[in-house]
């Protein structure tokens, strides 16, 4: 039982603690910047927390307790002599002796009760150590005021048939300038953090700068001029970016080449077949041969579009609402019954024109193949352009949308087996939408049929 019992305590420990873990990990700052000015404050505020500490209880303390013992023993010594000694009858020559030569301010005082006890300070160091002292020396009745006079302490101490008053400076008493010590501590603190924030600041900016060449180069726009700066290791990472763009580059290029070769040969072999299907016209039915052409021609011109991605189309502004109505133009030109257009945010957005509008219209062509209602909304807010697209068809499992967005790939259970098409038009989509920065989610659409979702930076 003691054993259960101690394993159940351990575990609501160790919640508490992931708890406790991930509320300050969410409260901590995600950036490089924060985090590497938290490793250099925290060992400083720790170091000076520790010393301040020893400070006060070691120097601070040790050196009131000495000054308010001191000023214990001139009380008591006259004290002794105002009792064991014949005084003149205004006690002139022991006031004199106490101010001149103890800097104490000394008064006698009828027998009255002393003052009832006041609030203690916030800070009671010096009203705790002086108490203690008088009692331990003194072992008499008194009152302590460490607080009415900023600059002096006021003590009453009850005699035989008279109160002694003493006003003693705070200075005698209390270690009062050793702020002073806190002060340049905390200053010299603050100077060194806003030093090392400027040289931190300097290490991370070319990271930073990193980072966005990065971005942009992964959305397609131009990086402007790049070099590598900073420290060793960020300047490395630097020049490792810049030979994988340049090899990146250097593979589209290839790429683009070859593909521009391919299409020649082959549209050049198509055009042959075309001439003579021209001239077997009329000797014999060529019309199927004809047909097999035309869906050749088509297939070739998918095959490169999907092989060629953006084509290294540079990103200019772009009118959303002029796109969006092209859109409704084609789908209703492609048979479409109805289709509505609606549009929230700024108009102008920075994008691929041609890329973007050839992903679009995918989605869209594909939408029409499937349905006969097709809607079209779209929202450009926070940097960010998102386009949904839905219809009426018979949509796609849950299961199966990951798959069709892989190159040739059909559904035939899910669409229409007869349509024609080669099985690139998603594939395309999302190469263009990811060459933007952003992505293409399907899902189920309202309409019964299929939502495509498109988000990009813009």
């Amino acid at each position: 039982m003691a054993l259960a019992e101690i394993s159940k305590a351990f575990g609501a420990i160790r919640g508490l603690w992931r708890r406790f873990a991930r509320g300050l990990s969410r409260r901590l700052p995600k950036g490089l910047f924060g985090r590497a000015l938290i490793i250099i404050v925290a060992p400083m505020f720790i170091l000076q927390s520790v010393v301040a500490f020893v400070f006060m209880e070691r120097h601070w303390q040790t050196v009131t307790r000495r000054l308010s013992a001191a000023v214990t023993q001139d009380i008591a010594a006259v004290i002794d002599v105002v009792e064991q000694y014949p005084q003149d009858e205004d006690y002139t020559t022991i006031t004199r002796i106490a101010r001149d030569r103890l800097g104490l301010t000394v008064s006698i005082l009828p027998p009255d009760p002393l003052p009832p006890a006041g609030p203690k300070p916030f800070f009671s160091l010096l009203d705790r150590t002086l108490s203690e002292e008088i009692t331990r020396q003194i072992g008499k009745p008194f009152w302590v005021d460490t607080v009415g006079r900023s600059n002096l302490v006021e003590i009453r101490i009850q005699l035989d048939g008279r109160v002694l008053r003493v006003f003693a400076r705070r200075s005698q008493t209390y270690a009062s300038n050793s702020h002073i010590f806190l002060v340049w501590m905390v200053g010299t603190s603050l100077v060194l953090i806003g030093v090392a924030m400027i040289f931190l600041r300097n290490q991370v900016r070319p990271i930073q700068r990193l980072a966005e060449a990065a971005e942009g180069f992964g959305k397609g726009r131009p990086i402007g001029d790049f070099r590598p700066s900073g420290a060793r290791e960020v300047r490395r990472a630097a020049q490792a970016f810049i030979q994988m763009r340049a090899r990146i580059e250097r593979q589209i290029e290839q790429r683009t080449t070859m593909l521009a070769g391919v299409s020649h040969d082959l549209r050049t072999i198509l055009t042959r077949f075309r001439l003579e299907l021209a001239l077997l016209e009329g000797k014999a039915d060529v019309s199927e041969l004809a047909r097999d052409v035309d869906e050749m021609t088509r297939m070739l011109e998918a095959y490169l579009a999907f092989s060629r991605g953006d084509g290294g189309e540079q990103p200019e502004e772009l009118s959303l609402s002029a796109l969006l109505d092209e859109l409704k133009s084609d789908a209703e030109r492609q048979g479409a019954e109805t289709v509505t257009v609606a549009f929230e945010g700024p108009d102008a957005a920075t994008l691929r024109p041609a890329a973007f509008k050839r992903c679009l219209a995918n989605l869209v062509a594909n939408a029409v193949r499937y349905g006969r209602n097709i809607e079209i909304s779209a929202r450009h807010a926070s940097d960010w352009l998102t386009i949904v697209i839905d219809d009426d068809g018979p949509g796609i499992p849950a299961d199966k949308r990951d798959l069709v967005f892989r190159p040739f790939l059909r559904l035939d259970e899910a669409r229409n087996q007869d349509a024609g098409g080669t099985g690139l038009g998603l594939a395309i989509a999302r190469d263009i939408a990811r060459g933007h920065g952003g992505n293409i989610e399907l899902s189920e659409s309202p309409k019964g049929g299929l939502r495509a979702t498109v988000r990009v930076p813009a």
